[in-house]
């Protein structure tokens, strides 16, 4: 009997690309926050040695693969599976592989793969050339595969195909569908290390009630009183003394595609190390006769000419030019537009500024700073005509701030602090200059009693120079506080975390805007969970650094209450601060009234390229509003994201329906502008700004001097002594240093705005890959024009008094401690 010659078998070549894990891999001990967690890194570490030699010598040929076809289905309607084909994966990272295919099998769509190994590996790609009639297909992996023996489902990629759900071709239906389901996981149990289960919870995981009453901790998200964004669930076991918390064992779990790669988790984990010094502080002020404080400001200088032996820090860019221009009351300001958190201020458009606070809680809290006051260096211009000319704005902590203060300056840990106000005067020349400064205590009486204030008016010379220094100095310390945990922790990476999970659970691989988003997310889950761990938990670095201490993220919970997403894109947060004005003929539909103003006039040409490029991404695969309604994936994930990942906020009005292409133009372009440009601003010019100290303090540790006091006395006759006894002590900012330095470099594998890890294989699709290269043209004319605009010397507030241009929205970077570049994701 002859062969049927039309169901014939051939050989289609393919290429895998892998990494296989290296044998002395420190993933396992980036996660060590105590001996035990340590001890188990270590564990891990021989266990991976073992598993070498095994795979190594005893086990090479282990890896199994098996097409699925795209366009040929068998009787269950599910696409036809291949012969399985095996691998040797010993020794090297790009491997030959043969399939056989036969011939009414079609085109391949997808393909499993088994790895038999006891080691996990990370799997690039796999191409196969000359499919028949079809050429070429690229498969685009980029995930840890373990022994399958770890998984209840196998492992399954899709090629490079990009397709709405209704487009799907009907053999790969199944198989999207089940890949989903996997993802989604049944939300119970631990979570494992190997697993790839996406689902929510709350904010449990910070406290340790189990160690010591005090470090309990508020669980954030649930409740009215404190809502949040879910994080990522890792199913450990609730704690004895508080079963709503979650216990802490030194893991973590996220996805296991989430966690940072070979190169970048080397050197993530070396820079932690290094910052790991604090914990040798007690040791190095015995053996080096370590003074614990600063007595001048040179002292402070000298600290970054390797005062301390083992401890080097570079010179902060805010000093390298000018080490005194921080002092200014030019610099002040300018940086509230131009420094690492420049999108607070308001103008002010009603006098005297009022207060949202409940007045039968905590008193009457409307500012008591007179128009007299602040006419007093106003140029002659009346407190009317400047509002109603656009000249008066405010940097204003009081309502944010002022209801934890009793809780603050009653412990016992050296902490003291205000809410403040501060009125700010635009000047003919484009800069500002403060009017006044306004401080406010709790009243002795209680919190429901009006709060103490106390103004203060700008001054050059004698005590009461000094006093404005120190008045200023409570502005940044709640300015640095309102930054790291609301501007840089909570509106980038607490918000985005919910929007990744939802994305994982219901947008396939081969959704359009899967792929769309992908980039923006790259490693965020990671650094979540690495900061949940060491930063923001119970006395973390922020609890012990900062001046809201143990209330530090239940301050970020408070403030999530007015949260509004459609209010994080630019244009929308300048309309609402009143910082700019509605204009159809600007470029960019609004005009600046600060026209000088670097990071919203920065901002606005990469919100603008972001939104073009999404626009024109999304008008591709959607052809009309109608498509958007029935795409049942983006209608399961955007629905899961609000009532869900963000669920506290789910009856808010301003939620996008997601019912046109508008809508999803509008949410993508908001959520990469967070996950990229926003972020870029808040983070890395922590080090170049805040690296200096002084010119931004994260806590207060003294009350401002009366006269007649041991403390005036002192300011009158050593304010540098006085100042630096305010301010943290020199334990508390070797302990901050180390940490901002490492925030606010950029890895050598950094993708950035622009760019993609998968090359041009992370489409089939050439208009899209076009359209992408036209964004990052146009990205690169823009890191040109804001080159020209830090060269022209008329526009003062981009280079202030200290000489340090505004760079940190320049789309690319180099690697390290740049000041500048924009990533894809928050990676950091």
């Amino acid at each position: 009997m002859f062969p049927n010659p039309f169901h014939r078998s051939q050989m289609v070549k393919g290429t895998v690309i892998l990494m296989q894990k290296n044998v002395f891999d420190i993933d396992s001990l980036t996660s060590a926050t105590s001996p035990a967690g340590l001890i188990k890194g270590v564990i891990n570490l021989v266990h991976g040695i073992i598993s070498y030699i095994i795979d190594t010598y005893i086990m090479a040929s282990s890896v199994d693969l098996r097409l699925i076809s795209s366009t040929s289905a068998d009787e269950s309607g599910k696409g036809k599976v291949g012969k399985e084909t095996s691998l040797n994966v010993a020794g090297q990272s790009e491997f030959d592989v043969h399939f056989k295919w036969d011939s009414d099998m079609g085109i391949p769509g997808a393909f499993y793969i088994k790895n038999r190994k006891q080691r996990e590996f990370f799997l690039v790609s796999l191409t196969l050339e000359d499919v028949p009639n079809h050429g070429t297909i690229n498969f685009v992996c980029n995930s840890w595969i373990y022994n399958a023996q770890n998984y209840k489902t196998e492992r399954i990629f899709f090629a490079n195909k990009t397709y709405l759900p209704s487009e799907t071709p009907a053999p790969l239906v199944y198989y999207r569908q089940e890949e989903l389901k996997t993802l989604r996981g049944d939300g119970t149990g631990e979570r494992k290390e190997w697993e790839r289960i996406y689902d929510y919870d709350v904010y449990n995981d910070l406290g340790e009630p189990d160690s010591k009453p005090q470090l309990a901790r508020q669980i954030l998200g649930g409740s009215s009183n404190f809502p949040y964004p879910r994080r990522g669930r890792t199913g450990r076991e609730p704690a004895k003394k508080d079963p709503k918390s979650e216990s802490r064992n030194g893991f973590v779990y996220i996805p296991r595609d989430e966690s940072f790669d070979h190169k970048k988790s080397s050197e993530f984990l070396d820079n932690l190390l290094k910052s790991a010094s604090q914990d040798f502080i007690s040791e190095i002020e015995i053996e080096c006769n370590y003074k614990p404080e600063f007595d001048t400001f040179n002292d402070v200088h000298a600290f970054y000419d390797e005062e301390v032996p083992g401890l080097t820090f570079p010179r902060p860019e805010v000093i390298q030019v000018n080490q005194s221009g921080w002092m200014t009351d030019e610099e002040f300001t300018r940086e509230m537009i131009a420094g690492v958190n420049p999108h607070i201020i308001k103008r002010l458009q009603e006098f005297p500024p009022k207060s949202k606070l409940n007045s039968q809680d905590y008193g009457d809290n409307t500012s008591t700073i007179t128009k007299e006051q602040l006419q007093l260096n106003m140029d002659g211009v009346t407190v009317e005509e400047a509002i109603h000319n656009k000249r008066l704005y405010i940097l204003d902590y009081q309502d944010s701030i002022f209801p934890y203060l009793s809780k603050i300056n009653e412990v016992n840990d050296h902490t003291m602090g205000y809410a403040t106000r501060t009125i700010i005067f635009l000047q003919n020349d484009g800069t500002f200059k403060p009017l006044a400064i306004e401080l406010s205590s709790p009243n002795p009486k209680g919190d429901r009693f009006d709060p103490i204030s106390d103004i203060y008016l700008p001054a050059s010379e004698g005590v009461e120079s000094s006093i404005w220094l120190l008045a200023k100095n409570y502005v940044i310390v709640n300015d640095s506080c309102y930054h790291q945990l609301i501007s840089h922790w909570l509106n980038t990476h607490a918000v985005v975390e919910p929007f990744i999970i939802a994305t994982n659970r219901h947008l396939s691989v081969v959704h359009p805007i899967h792929k769309l988003l992908l980039p923006h997310y790259r490693d965020t889950m990671n650094i979540n969970a690495l900061a949940r761990n060491v930063l923001v938990n119970a006395k973390g670095v922020i609890e012990k650094t900062f001046l809201m201490g143990s209330y530090s993220l239940e301050l970020s919970a408070v403030i999530y209450k007015d949260w509004v997403f459609t209010d994080q894109g630019l244009p929308n947060d300048l309309l609402k601060r009143g910082v700019a004005v509605e204009d159809p003929t600007s470029p960019h539909g609004l005009r600046l009234l600060i026209k000088d103003y670097p990071y919203a006039a920065d901002g606005l040409e990469i919100w603008t390229a972001i939104k073009s490029w999404v626009e024109e991404y999304v008008y591709f695969y959607y052809k009309s509003d109608a498509n958007i309604a029935q795409d049942s994936e983006l209608q399961a994930f955007w629905k899961e994201l609000v009532e869900v990942g963000h669920g506290d906020l789910k009856d808010a009005k301003w939620w996008f329906k997601m019912q046109t292409r508008k809508e999803l133009i509008e949410a993508c372009t908001i959520l990469i502008w967070i996950a990229s440009a926003l972020h870029a601003a808040v983070n890395f010019g922590q080090y170049p700004y805040g690296g200096y100290i002084l010119n931004r303090p994260t806590k207060s540790r003294r009350l401002m001097p009366k006269k007649g006091s041991a403390e005036y006395a002192e300011l009158s006759k050593n304010y540098q002594k006085a100042f630096l006894r305010t301010i943290p002590p020199k334990k508390d900012i070797l302990t901050n240093l180390t940490v901002i330095e490492v925030l606010s470099r950029h890895a050598s594998d950094e993708q950035y705005l622009g760019q993609r890890i998968e090359g041009d294989n992370w489409t089939s699709d050439s208009q899209p890959k076009e359209a992408f290269k036209r964004f990052g043209k146009k990205l690169a004319e823009i890191e040109k024009k804001l080159t020209q605009r830090n060269n022209d010397e008329t526009l003062r507030n981009r280079y202030g008094p200290v000489k340090m241009p505004y760079t940190l929205l320049y789309p690319s970077s180099e690697e390290g401690l740049t000041c500048r570049g924009i990533p894809n994701s928050i990676s950091i």
